[in-house]
């Protein structure tokens, strides 16, 4: 077995698959949502794709853009982290949202709080729908909530990931509420012997 993922050459049956698991894990998400919030929560079709780690942060606003992020790691038959990534207005959004209009210009520690238990069940949704199709047992970390500029914060998974891959599967999720729109990003980011352990479990191989 190689030690070198090369996640770009990723067949049409194995990004079919992960596409599936990004629209089913982003639903559940949006159902969580829903329900945490005490709104109807549309979705737009979730976009999966694979960048190299360079060009993740212009997919957010720049390397120098303010972003939230809430970042786990997964324990049980799959290891790894999951890291789900807010803009800023995106992260006042939901707070306004969450706590019935509560406008802020800057995210105080309050604003923090409801984002941490924002992320914590976002994820916990998509662990739970990626668990439940997989037939994997898989637990979540306390999430780790950071606030500064895109580049440093994806220096994190970039060099847990760059052990794989030079490249990211990205799923990108729309959610909205009314005129409000909340872009958020999930990056799955499993260890090399569990990304074979995810694609047997759904019955797909990345290996020849």
């Amino acid at each position: 077995m190689d030690s070198y993922l090369d996640i770009d050459k990723l067949n049409s049956l194995v990004l079919d698959v992960l596409k599936e698991i990004g629209n089913i894990g982003a639903g559940n998400a949006a159902t969580a949502l829903a329900k945490m919030l005490n709104k109807k929560i549309d979705m737009n079709v979730p976009k999966v794709k694979v960048l190299d780690f360079a060009d993740v942060p212009e997919l957010i606003g720049g390397a120098e853009s303010l972003v939230c992020s809430v970042l786990f790691t997964i324990e049980g038959d799959l290891k790894g982290s999951i890291m789900f990534l807010l803009d800023i207005n995106s992260s006042k959004t939901l707070v306004r949202l969450l706590m019935d209009g509560y406008e802020l210009n800057n995210i105080d520690d309050f604003a923090k709080s409801a984002l941490n238990e924002i992320g914590n069940i976002l994820s916990g949704a998509y662990v739970s729908s990626l668990s439940s199709l997989t037939g994997l047992n898989m637990k979540i970390s306390v999430p780790s909530l950071a606030i500064d500029m895109a580049g440093a914060i994806l220096s994190v998974p970039a060099i847990q990931f760059g052990q794989v891959s030079d490249k990211i599967l990205i799923i990108e999720t729309e959610f909205l509420e009314g005129s409000d729109n909340v872009s958020g990003y999930f990056l799955l980011v499993p260890d090399y012997d569990s990304y074979d352990v995810l694609l047997k479990s759904l019955g797909v191989f990345n290996h020849e």
